[in-house]
């Protein structure tokens, strides 16, 4: 099974909004032993434990028991995920749904739910009802808060002449910051339930959203599958070397001997256990060094030296002759 994780755009717009609280910033990445060089690119990947710690993190430094709930409220799915893209992109809600149970790993990868549906439509007690499928929901309720108010809000914020949730059912109990529940999703809250559900409006999945601009529809459906497949096929050890050298790349510390015991390996069977995937540690260095370098001289967010120091290298002639020979090209001429 993947190792839980989530898309660093996610958590870029959680440290974003907290900020807008009051929140340090430096703050919350040292909490998460996170840095902003390994949150730039929306689409990578942050291990779920330290987006745990962010969350928390957020709700210490804004004082707001409340601020998951707020956060889910008061963000636009669109500004941080090709997933809400594609989900606002879709012909109906119906579609929607179905969009983001197929994409839903690109936001977040929950133990217990990888290549399963994260929601689900049901008929039940007399109404229709949709429900979150992770395992163990109690363990990180902040979660739930977050989604529920993305799903409630964000859908009272762009549909202002449809109802969808009648009522709202959470697995945990109900913690002191209650009463903050009913004030921003403005419906019947009801604890420690038996699932994690929304009672909608029944003719809320046949609501028409967008039939006009199937072209970006297909554009952003054809990244997303690109973006799932890199992660279907980034269960591996290679995998988890990235992750690890992202946040710590531009430190330029990024030996073997630091990398191996965040992954609990010694050196030598972390050189075995590349050596068997067909890599090497050097290997794995460069090319994620290339990638992140063609990255940010390719978008001309950076100059070439601030490249230079964001992919680990104290010495800018030094990355210039690293990048000639991994491209062929110098850094100025990508960069053009």
């Amino acid at each position: 099974m993947a190792k839980a994780s989530v898309a660093a755009g996610y958590a870029s717009a959680l440290i974003a909004f907290a900020g807008s609280k009051g929140a340090d910033a430096g703050a919350l990445h040292d909490a998460a032993g996170l840095t902003p060089a390994s949150l730039e690119d929306f689409d990578a990947r942050v291990p779920f434990d330290r987006y745990q710690a962010l969350m928390r993190a957020a709700i210490r430094l804004t004082g707001d028991p409340a601020f998951a709930l707020e956060f889910g409220a008061g963000t636009d799915f669109r500004n941080f995920s090709v997933v809400g893209l594609i989900a606002h992109a879709s012909a109906t809600m119906a579609e929607a749904l179905a969009q983001m149970n197929r994409y839903s790993r690109l936001v977040i990868e929950v133990d217990g739910v990888v290549e399963g549906p994260r929601f689900a439509n049901v008929m039940r007690d007399g109404g229709m009802w949709l429900e979150d499928l992770r395992e163990n929901p109690n363990d990180f309720p902040e979660l739930t808060e977050t989604t529920w108010s993305r799903f409630i809000v964000g859908s009272r914020r762009n549909f202002p002449d449809h109802v969808f949730a009648l009522e709202a059912h959470v697995t945990h109990s109900a913690p002191a910051h209650q009463d903050a529940y009913e004030r921003i999703w403005k419906v019947p809250v009801t604890f420690g339930a038996a699932r994690n559900a929304i009672r909608m409006n029944p003719i809320w999945p046949t609501l028409r959203i967008n039939t006009e601009n199937r072209y970006a529809f297909g554009v952003l459906t054809e990244r997303a599958e690109t973006l799932l497949t890199a992660l279907r096929e980034s269960d591996s050890v290679k995998s988890e070397v990235e992750k690890y050298l992202l946040a710590v790349l531009h430190t330029g510390d990024v030996s073997i001997n630091r990398i191996a015991p965040l992954l609990g390996m010694s050196r030598q069977t972390l050189y075995r256990r590349l050596k068997s995937e067909g890599v090497t540690y050097q290997s794995v260095l460069d090319d994620l060094r290339r990638r992140m370098a063609l990255d940010y001289l390719g978008a001309r967010r950076v100059s070439v030296n601030e490249t230079a120091y964001l992919v680990g290298f104290s010495d800018p002639a030094a990355f210039s002759r690293a990048f000639k020979r991994w491209t062929g090209r110098s850094p100025r001429e990508a960069r053009r």
